[in-house]
């Protein structure tokens, strides 16, 4: 038996879900006053100098902070039922498809929040290792509970979660930088759907 970890923006889906999930949830005063506030950030981050995890720690300061968490999950579930379908890609669900059938282990690995994307894997079987959000009394502080589940956290979460001696061969999938260090875990490596030497 292998184990396969997928990344999910941009890997399992066509496109990134992250800011279309932020988008669903922000109030709209917040959210045209927050276009302006995160400008800078978002020019840095497209030209290499802010990197991804500023820029989603400041979206997602701007986008939760004092919302009612209950309200965060029925939107993250929503989200899960009615977006992520229309986001999916036919080769990552095939992909999907091929190693459950051979029996191996299949977790999503992202720096996608838990709201959603632990519904989506519930829905289709899988395990999932990802980020989720802290909040104090039912209302949402927005920070991220502990670290991104993104660059070196991945691996990290993946040796906590699975004893990998136990699986025969690794096969890891990715689409951006931030999967590099699981990529490198893996003995099989495709990154945007093209496998890696």
């Amino acid at each position: 038996m292998d184990l396969a970890l997928f990344d999910f923006d941009g890997t399992i889906t066509q496109r990134e879900l992250f800011v279309e999930f932020v988008a669903s949830v922000m109030p709209p005063s917040r959210m045209r006053a927050g276009r302006l506030r995160v400008l800078p950030t978002w020019l840095g981050y497209k030209l290499g100098l802010v990197s991804g995890s500023t820029i989603r720690a400041q979206v997602a300061r701007l986008g939760f902070r004092d919302l009612p968490q209950a309200q965060l999950e029925e939107a993250g579930r929503r989200f899960a039922e009615q977006v992520i379908p229309t986001a999916l890609r036919p080769e990552a669900m095939a992909r999907i498809a091929w190693h459950r059938e051979r029996g191996d282990t299949v977790a999503v690995v992202s720096g996608a929040f838990d709201v959603y994307l632990r519904h989506w894997c519930q829905a289709q079987g899988l395990d999932w290792l990802c980020s989720s959000l802290e909040a104090r009394d039912g209302v949402l502080t927005g920070r991220y509970h502990g670290a991104q589940c993104v660059g070196a956290e991945k691996p990290r979460r993946v040796r906590e979660r699975y004893q990998l001696s136990r699986y025969a061969q690794i096969h890891a999938y990715g689409d951006t930088r931030e999967d590099r260090e699981l990529l490198a875990l893996a003995h099989h490596r495709w990154y945007r759907w093209q496998p890696l030497a």
